[in-house]
């Protein structure tokens, strides 16, 4: 049986055709760089507002400890100091108020004030920043 004749492609013939395809297909240009898709990227992960888990939220009330705008600002800000240089779990210092805050979830897990943290020993953290 003659495959030239038959109707049916040798494979030789299938992959001349294939490989002759491949060769016209050029991708198409695109003008954003990579500096530009790194920086959308950057954005996206930053941190977004501050929220507290419910056990931070009741330690405030249990605590009578109250934040001033300013002092939110600050936690805010520390919270953002720590995703930077890429902690986890960060005791944030704030005045004489201690927050541990989960960087990630970018959530208060705990709070203490002065006199709470007498002991001054912080475990599960893997960086600080004091405002």
């Amino acid at each position: 049986m003659d495959i030239q004749n038959s109707g049916f492609l040798s494979i030789e013939q299938v992959k001349d055709q294939f490989l002759s395809q491949n060769k016209n297909v050029t991708k198409p240009r695109s003008d954003v760089s990579f500096k530009d898709i790194f920086e959308a990227k950057s954005l996206v992960n930053e941190p977004k507002e501050l929220k507290f888990s419910k056990h931070a939220a009741n330690r405030l009330v249990d605590r009578n400890i109250s934040l001033t705008a300013e002092q939110m600002g600050r936690l805010e800000d520390g919270a953002m100091k720590a995703h930077a240089k890429g902690i986890k779990e960060s005791l944030v210092i704030v005045d004489s108020l201690a927050f541990i805050v989960n960087i990630p979830n970018n959530t208060v897990v705990t709070a203490l004030d002065q006199a709470e943290s007498n002991e001054n020993v912080f475990t599960n953290i893997d960086g600080a920043v004091i405002i």
